[in-house]
């Protein structure tokens, strides 16, 4: 019982950091030549997650330059509609893993009452 107790306090953490990127990437959808970030996560050995890190490296879109001369700059590759897909599946995986934290929770005060 107490590895699905582990397990749901490390994906916790692993999708605090994809928050993070989710948001930083909203927050930089704006800035000219930005790259967004993944946040990749897997199963760890030990009944974990572990988070990976990576650069989306594709190029945006061409906007024209603000100077006024016909030069084109590069937007940035962020996908606002994704990131909120994102934010929506780990807002679903955060209730998840908070209702596996509870059930076990649930569960300890049930075998803690029997013993009393």
């Amino acid at each position: 019982m107490v590895s699905a107790m582990n397990a749901a306090l490390s994906a916790l953490g692993a999708l605090g950091k994809k928050l993070d990127v989710t948001a930083n990437n909203i927050a930089n959808g704006n800035t000219e030549g930005f790259k967004k970030s993944r946040a990749i996560l897997e199963e760890a050995n030990q009944s974990g997650v572990t988070v990976t890190l990576s650069r989306v490296n594709t190029p945006g879109g061409s906007i024209p330059s603000e100077d006024g001369t016909e030069k084109m700059n590069e937007s940035s590759n962020v996908d606002v509609a994704e990131e909120i897909v994102n934010l929506k599946t780990t807002e679903h995986a955060f209730q998840a893993n908070l209702k596996t934290i509870k059930a076990e929770k649930d569960m300890l005060g049930a075998i803690f009452d029997i013993l009393a």
